[in-house]
């Protein structure tokens, strides 16, 4: 199964931001709440974390991109490990 990772709501008037920096790279073993990424807007900077555990399967967005709100930033796939 693999989950969509979106650029989040960073606050009530951001439409937009900017990935400044990858943490992870394809391929690498995240955890729920590990930052993924960080993202610049023109109120904030800040780290997303990943919202669940996982391999970052596929980087959507590079660096120096600016994306809107809702916007797809990676594919997370999970690692294989079945929920209960």
């Amino acid at each position: 199964m693999t989950f969509s990772l979106t650029m989040p709501a960073l606050g009530e008037s951001v439409t937009e931001g900017t990935v400044t920096r990858w943490l992870k790279k394809e391929g690498d073993q995240i955890a729920v709440d590990e930052p993924l990424l960080e993202v610049s807007t023109d109120k904030v900077d800040t780290e997303i974390p990943s919202p669940v555990a996982g391999v970052l399967q596929k980087i959507v967005v590079p660096v120096d991109s600016t994306v809107a709100v809702g916007a797809e930033l990676a594919v997370i796939a999970d690692s294989g490990s079945q929920s209960v």
